[in-house]
């Protein structure tokens, strides 16, 4: 991409002295300063655009520690160490990252900045989403790489509001479209006044749009983006996935990113494409045409850690009870811990040509987190690369009916139960945060065990 192509793709962003013009001139008047939670959503506060220019651009703002201890409820949760009852739940602070400071196309007079999480003593939160993946692109540092991601996210369009979603009980949701729509240009013209304005509205707001196109459910679409640094995607598909909810509330409509909304369906995938680059993040190492497969020897490592690792730190790719139900054979989400060749019933798929080549691991739902699933994938690829492991031969054929394959986890006990024993995850994440992601998902467990479904009573109501 040229220097020229490059502004263009990202004329959304903003310095702080185009910012305070837009300030001066009354373009801007508010300024949302922004954080992931736990699920990737965005919590924060809007700040009036000259306060933010006079304090928070210097000092940060402050918030309430729970932010980043509840469920997706907002409930506060028991057990955390970072965040709880006796310790009072304090103050934590957010700092501006200025490198993500941008105008918010859909929004009137709005700019956003993502922020930091740091304690009293401006020390890094190390439980905080955004640090959690820090940390790990610090560790491919060390070693002498930079990691760049992609990812393709689907999700599901309905017709009506998300108030009237909840007020049916969800039992009337009606997606756009009445049959299935994978690359069908008529049934997604239909959509365009929704996708449409999603895709002029993140190429405003500085993400760099490279389309959208039906998927394989009713009402199933997606939108992809180029490839950048791995925090900086995870930044802007938090950003994405946020104003798309934001861009269809506004409208009337309602949008949802769970992995699996109904089981007469498909799921929605985050399908995760990674890659190795030279510390300036100009040169891409992955590809060697010398050797087998066109990888190169630190790539087959990686990619290899990434397989060895995945049923282990499934948990940072699907954290919810929901997102096991994804995991159906024969339903584009792979069910087999198995790497292929461009082969899409596995769960690792080796893409791309040349310098092009990546491994897409096609485990994550939609309803992943980004900082935590990108985190989850490189920390794997770099305990492949820390060991010089190798890769088996690549999975030939159906991976669905496979024998004698590791299979992803199949439910979210099973994934506590793996991560709780990864010596990979507690030496890659830490102590603390490897205790964080644990307790969440626990809790998750728990109170999904509090809960008497819909399907519990008609079956069970009158038959036993």
């Amino acid at each position: 991409m040229s220097n020229q192509d490059e502004l263009f793709a990202r004329r959304g962003m903003l310095t702080v002295d185009a910012l305070t013009e837009m300030v001066t001139s009354g373009e801007i008047d508010t300024v949302l300063g922004v954080f992931p939670d736990l699920a990737g959503s965005w919590k924060g506060k809007r700040l009036d655009a000259r306060f933010f220019l006079a304090d928070t651009l210097h000092h940060g703002w402050e918030g309430c520690n729970y932010l980043i201890a509840t469920d997706v409820e907002m409930n506060v949760l028991p057990d955390f160490r970072f965040a709880n009852w006796r310790q009072g739940y304090g103050d934590m602070k957010a700092v501006p990252d200025l490198a993500t400071l941008r105008k918010v196309s859909w929004l009137e007079r709005t700019a956003m900045v993502i922020c930091d999480l740091v304690d009293e003593h401006d020390a890094p939160i190390e439980v905080s989403p955004r640090q959690i993946l820090k940390r790990q692109l610090q560790r491919a540092a060390e070693r002498g790489y930079t990691v760049k991601t992609g990812a393709e996210i689907e999700f599901f369009l309905f017709d009506q509001s998300y108030e009237a979603a909840r007020a049916g009980n969800y039992d009337t949701l009606a997606a756009t479209s009445t049959t299935i729509q994978d690359y069908h240009i008529l049934q997604t013209t239909k959509d365009e006044p929704i996708i449409g304005g999603i895709r002029r509205h993140m190429a405003n707001t500085g993400l760099i749009v490279e389309g959208s196109k039906g998927e394989a459910g009713y009402g199933q679409h997606e939108i992809n983006f180029r490839y950048a640094d791995a925090l900086r995607m995870a930044d802007e598909l938090s950003i994405y996935k946020n104003g798309a909810k934001e861009i269809a509330a506004l409208a009337g409509r309602s949008i949802t990113f769970m992995a699996k909304w109904t089981m007469d369906d498909v799921g929605s995938s985050c399908h995760v494409h990674s890659s190795l680059w030279s510390p300036d993040g100009e040169t891409p190492l992955s590809h060697d045409p010398k050797r087998a497969y066109g990888m190169s020897a630190v790539f087959e490592s990686y990619m290899a850690g990434v397989l060895r690792t995945h049923r282990e730190l499934s948990l940072m790719l699907a954290h919810y009870v929901n997102s096991y139900k994804r995991f159906q054979p024969g339903s584009w989400a792979p069910t087999a811990v198995v790497w292929g060749r461009d082969n899409r019933t596995c769960g690792l798929r080796l893409v791309g040509h040349g310098s092009a080549t990546r491994v897409e691991s096609r485990v994550p739902g939609a309803d992943a987190n980004p900082y935590l699933a990108f985190a989850g994938v490189i920390a794997g690829g770099l305990h492949g690369m820390d060991n010089a492991l190798t890769l088996p031969a690549p999975f030939v054929g159906n991976a669905y009916e496979a024998d004698n394959v590791e299979r992803i986890p199949w439910n979210l006990v099973q994934a506590i139960d793996l991560f709780e024993a990864s010596a990979v995850a507690k030496e890659a994440l830490g102590a603390e945060p490897h205790f964080h992601l644990l307790n969440s998902a626990m809790q998750e467990w728990a109170t999904f065990n509090r809960t008497v479904t819909d399907w519990e009573r008609m079956r069970n109501f009158e038959r036993i």
